[in-house]
């Protein structure tokens, strides 16, 4: 479910040329440029891996992820892998190579030890194993049947170091045939995917403005989004791969000023909220209360309808889907069935659904649901990253509502449409 917007706490009217939001996104300084949201191609056959008893079997979780430019100048491809024992006996999983399938001697990436285990997680999302009393993080068995999901993040200096299919390599100990009453030495290959040709979506501002801090965002393994993994439908989709919670941060450094119980202390609270390309609207809700900041709601009280908040989506055609949530009671503007144009306004930053503090939930998907989908990442033009929180105070404090923050210079950020990474400062339009 998307999460509350701080860590601290959760880790949580048919628009036309004359739409009075979109005059107001134009006052704001939101020079809005025509999105570029291509459909995924149809992918070529995925290659297959030699036939070998393998104790461990693996899947990747979605159907689709694509290569994206960050704000930080690398490639990222992102993805989850599944993994499930269906021998008898416990496996251990020591290491896990990541190798391009036209070049297998090329490894792109291996996870081990502590890195493997601090990257494990649960089906639920959560992660799988805590560190002990010395800090260290052991990677447990596998059992019989047992199954976890390994969040996976490669980094290329340049989209064409990007390779077109990636094969997995398991190293570890288990059943190393379906009558084996023991552990013992397996290697083997695993789990073969094309990455999809898909170019990551090119969109517009979202809000208007400066000091806009990226929360939860790509591509930590620590915030609520990353391994925001879903079991909908009878199966797992991790729609909130490259999900951002965007907060303000304010004159005075914080987040909010004044009593944070009030909603309408918080600096972001009510700032117009547009839309990011043409599209047509295809679900609205705008019924829900603004949830008192500082805690999370009753659970109970959660369904898949209300867990977003009020919240709009809106299809851009080519299989891209936008997604708003947690948006102010009484500000949506629009309706199901609306046609909407990049820039106009579409509802108010609020602080509905499961939600901690006032901010604005936004993600691009491949379908119609907020959850039932996968991520689609995505590149922000009329958007200048400023600066980054600091990380070590970010990770380190106490109550990431109440701290003063620390913004360091941004450096070597490319002059193209980037994704921006967690914890980067924008500012959207001319500020």
């Amino acid at each position: 479910m998307v999460a509350a917007a701080v860590m601290a706490l959760a880790v949580s009217a048919c628009a036309d040329d004359s739409n009075e939001a979109g005059d107001a996104a134009a006052a704001a300084g939101s020079t809005v440029p025509e999105a570029s949201v291509d459909p995924a191609p149809t992918p070529a056959p995925t290659p297959s891996v030699p036939d070998a008893f393998t104790p461990v079997i693996a899947a990747t979780v979605g159907d689709e992820t694509a290569p994206v430019l960050g704000s930080d100048g690398q490639w990222h491809v992102v993805y989850e892998l599944l993994l499930t024992n269906a021998n008898a006996v416990p496996a251990t999983i020591d290491r896990i190579d990541v190798l391009d399938d036209d070049d297998q001697e090329r490894v792109l990436y291996s996870l081990t030890g502590d890195d493997l285990a601090e990257r494990e997680r649960v089906l639920s999302g959560r992660p799988r194993v805590e560190p002990d009393e010395s800090g260290l993080i052991t990677t447990p068995d596998l059992e019989p049947n047992e199954s976890m999901v390994v969040l996976v993040e490669l980094e290329f200096a340049s989209d064409e170091d990007v390779p077109d299919t990636i094969v997995h390599r398991l190293v570890g100990t288990g059943g190393a045939h379906p009558g084996a009453s023991e552990p013992a030495p397996v290697e083997y290959l695993l789990a073969p995917w094309r990455i999809t040709d898909r170019t990551a979506a090119t969109v517009g501002a979202p809000l208007a403005g400066d000091n806009w801090m990226v929360i939860n965002g790509c591509c930590t393994d620590a915030g609520a989004h990353r391994g925001s993994i879903q079991t909908i439908s009878g199966e797992l989709h991790d729609a909130q791969r490259f999900a951002i919670d965007w907060m303000r941060i304010g004159p005075n450094g914080r987040l909010f000023e004044g009593d944070p119980s009030d909603v309408t202390s918080w600096f972001g609270y009510g700032e117009p909220v547009f839309a990011i390309a043409d599209g047509t609207v295809v679900e609205v809700l705008d019924e829900l209360d603004d949830q008192a900041p500082g805690s999370l709601p009753d659970p109970g009280s959660i369904t898949i309808e209300t867990v977003d908040g009020n919240h709009v989506i809106i299809d851009f055609g080519g299989g891209v889907y936008a997604f708003y949530a947690h948006l102010k009671l009484g500000s949506v503007t629009v309706e199901e069935g609306d046609t909407v144009r990049a820039g106009d306004q579409i509802g108010e930053l609020g602080n509905s659904g499961n939600t901690s503090a006032p901010h604005l939930h936004l993600h691009l998907m491949n379908r119609p649901s907020a959850l039932a989908a996968d991520s689609i990442p995505y590149g922000f033009v009329d958007m200048t990253v400023t600066g980054v929180v600091d990380h070590d105070q970010w990770m380190n404090s106490s109550d990431a509502l109440d701290d003063e923050w620390i913004v360091h210079e941004a450096v070597d950020v490319p002059d193209v449409p980037v994704l921006p990474m967690d914890l980067d400062v924008v500012t959207f339009g001319d500020g």
